[in-house]
């Protein structure tokens, strides 16, 4: 167990070298748009390609967090071994598509 904050976390989010440096690299290509917006501001661009570059900054962000949650759900919900028939497996994955399509 962790202990963060004054808090006590079980596991980390990246369950894995492999999927730690997915997010991370996820969030430097966000990390990039939004240095974009900000270099937008400064050159006095348009209203219209800033709020592109914002709308790519928030769906890469709602992508973000479809996948740390669909890796939660799969990880800490619906993992038999650790948790024989806690969840439905149909229920979760109908679960996981409703938030993907509302996150986009």
């Amino acid at each position: 167990m962790i202990r963060e904050g004054g808090y006590a976390i079980k596991e980390t989010v990246a369950h894995t070298i492999r999927e730690k440096q997915k997010l991370l690299a996820r969030v430097r290509r966000i990390r990039g748009q939004v240095e974009a917006i900000e270099r937008a501001l400064d050159g006095d661009a348009e209203c219209e390609q800033v709020m592109h570059l914002i709308a790519g900054v928030r769906g890469a962000t709602a992508g973000l967090m479809a996948e740390v949650v669909e890796d939660h759900v799969r990880k800490h919900l619906v993992d038999n071994a650790k948790h024989p028939g806690a969840l439905n497996v149909e229920a979760a994955e109908q679960l996981l598509e409703v938030v993907r399509t509302y996150l986009r």
